[in-house]
């Protein structure tokens, strides 16, 4: 197999689990539907919201090339053209964007009106998108091919804003009256939708007139598989070309050749609800904190395929480990004993899902750590889907929760933002804290890159203060490819997979 080095190629990361024994599934070579044909992928997390750019199905139109947005996020981490040939900024506030000849698979012209109306409905969104939670973003036509953007205070980052899959710039039946938002034949490109089975199934197939030229691939077979061992087994069986996450237990049972290793900014970590139950007391979360042992699981639940957490950013974020802030000020633990008398009566509702098949298990070992420490503990394990309402709501108290810090903008600021300040929109924590908002915000006004992610660094630091988040585990993802396959994107970002020159050979 080889890679392309489009949006974060990792091809080193090929190389770890190439060496050594067969293991027992060697036999079979996991080769594919034959030269030419079109590709079946396995996805692990089903639709939530018909794959709308607005909810987390976004990664899913940038993962298979369906849409873009005015930019793309770069191997370096930076912004690379997409949709925009070219930009340059006016001053603090203003951008301007140069457009490149483009069509909607619908047939209709990309404009400068287009970008202005699928932005403007990208904010008018309820909720709206996380990429959105920290800025506040006005868009204008200059001429058919000139858009100016126009940020009430200055944002850095606008261009790496711009390439996260949420703003994905859709043609104009995409959005429909009642605020729903369908990419369903309205994207730009290389691969159109052309039906949706319902939280199942999709058929993409190859858009000819995509403006960076012909797929190689026909098309693309989409199976939503949320059982890690039966995503695992399709690949085995020849029934998938492409099974992404593959769950720890089963990556050594796949043929050497078909398992893929990737460094991944994917940490996992217990968010401790801050607004209500039991963890809005901070000596209950700080207990809840010294409880638990992430070390515990690298071995026994991820056979290896992750590191100790040593912060919200691992080893995959390069930059973090030099620049990483002591964390002082935290509250006072409970001791074990008076734990027991203040959760008297009261059951700590401890919450996971099933799409990562490692998080059950990690959810029991955790459970078994906070009990040792005092607290009563009840499971709820469902597929994520059918608990996100539930969990921004703040209707659990603790989250074992498997998170991509880099994945909306390539910007640590925009993660940060929208987790943990008081009024992000994906504030699983319910987290209020003014020292915490103004850390994030002190960062959030840096132009400068290293003196930024030096910010970044202390705000992560006031962050972990709180208790609200006790990382486990930085990640090393797994994707399961076909031995016939070639060109796929091993991204540790995990916003891209198939691009034009994805096929099978």
């Amino acid at each position: 197999m080889r890679t392309t080095s489009r949006a974060l190629v990792t091809a080193l990361a090929l190389t770890p689990l190439l060496a050594g024994c067969f293991a027992p599934g060697d036999s079979d070579d996991g080769a594919g539907a034959g030269p030419g044909g079109r590709l079946r992928v396995a996805l692990a997390v089903p639709p939530v919201q018909a794959l709308s750019p607005y909810s987390n199905d976004a990664t899913v139109l940038s993962k298979l090339s369906v849409a873009e947005g005015l930019t793309a996020l770069g191997r370096d981490g930076t912004a690379e053209p997409a949709l925009a040939k070219s930009w340059q900024q006016d001053d603090d506030t203003t951008w301007t964007f140069e457009l490149r000849p483009a069509t909607f698979q619908d047939g209709t012209k990309l404009t400068a009106r287009s970008v202005v109306d699928a932005l403007d409905h990208a904010n008018a969104a309820e909720p709206r998108p996380r990429v959105l939670s920290d800025v506040s973003l006005t868009a204008k036509a200059v001429d058919a091919d000139t858009v100016t953007l126009t940020t009430k205070s200055p944002d850095p980052v606008l261009p790496l804003r711009l390439a996260s899959p949420a703003l994905a710039i859709l043609s104009a039946k995409a959005y429909a009256k009642d605020g729903t938002v369908s990419p369903v034949g309205t994207g730009t490109g290389p691969f159109e939708i052309t039906r949706l089975g319902g939280r199942t199934k999709a058929t993409l197939d190859r858009y000819d007139g995509y403006w960076g030229g012909r797929a190689k691939a026909p098309g693309i077979d989409v199976s939503w598989i949320a059982d890690g061992t039966a995503r695992a087994n399709a690949l085995r069986g020849g029934e998938a070309d492409i099974a992404e996450w593959i769950p720890t237990a089963q990556a050594k049972l796949l043929h050497r050749a078909t398992r893929h290793e990737v460094p991944s900014v994917r940490t996992d970590s217990l968010i401790l609800n801050t607004r209500s139950g039991l963890f809005a007391d901070a000596g209950l979360r700080a207990a809840a904190r010294e409880a638990v042992d992430g070390s515990a699981l690298v071995d026994s639940v991820f056979g290896g395929y992750a590191d100790p957490a040593q912060g919200l950013f691992g080893p995959a974020v390069g930059w973090a480990a030099d620049r990483r802030v002591k964390v002082t000020g935290r509250a006072e633990a409970t001791p074990a004993a008076r734990v027991k008398t203040a959760t008297r009566g009261r059951t700590l509702r401890l919450a996971t899902y099933t799409n990562r098949a490692e998080l059950p298990e990690a959810a029991t070992v955790l459970q078994q750590q906070l009990e040792r420490a005092g607290f009563t503990v009840k499971q709820d394990v469902r597929e994520y889907t059918q608990m996100e309402s539930d969990l921004l709501a703040g209707k659990y108290d603790a989250l074992v929760f498997s998170r991509v810090t880099l994945l909306d903008t390539g910007d640590a600021v925009d993660y940060l933002a929208s987790d943990f300040t008081g009024e992000g929109v994906y504030n699983i924590a319910g987290l209020k804290d003014s020292a915490v908002d103004k850390a994030i915000r002190a960062a959030a006004g840096e132009s400068d890159t290293e003196r930024r992610r030096e910010k970044v660094m202390k705000a992560e630091a006031e962050i972990l203060r709180t208790d609200a988040v006790v990382p486990l585990v930085h990640e090393q993802a797994v994707q399961g490819i076909a031995s016939d396959v070639e060109g796929v994107i091993l991204d540790p970002r995990e916003r891209s997979l198939i691009d034009v020159g994805t096929h099978l050979d």
